[in-house]
């Protein structure tokens, strides 16, 4: 797991338990076809977690954080 990419995602998530799930939720689409929605390369090297947290960083992917 990309380590700036956390840090970064920590500061648009402020609750680590949304982003976490989130993150986890949207890896598991990535894995399973889904589309990334940040530019990749058919040969890059990042898990299916950096491109969802990278999702988040650039806000393509919002986490609502609920009660």
């Amino acid at each position: 797991m990309n380590e700036e990419y956390l840090a970064l995602a920590r500061k648009k998530v402020k609750d680590v338990r949304f982003l976490i799930n989130g993150a986890a939720k949207r890896a598991a689409e990535l894995a399973h076809g889904g589309r990334p929605l940040v530019p990749t390369m058919p040969n890059d090297e990042r898990s299916h977690l950096d491109i969802a947290l990278l999702e988040i960083v650039e806000g393509k992917i919002v986490i609502v954080e609920q009660e």
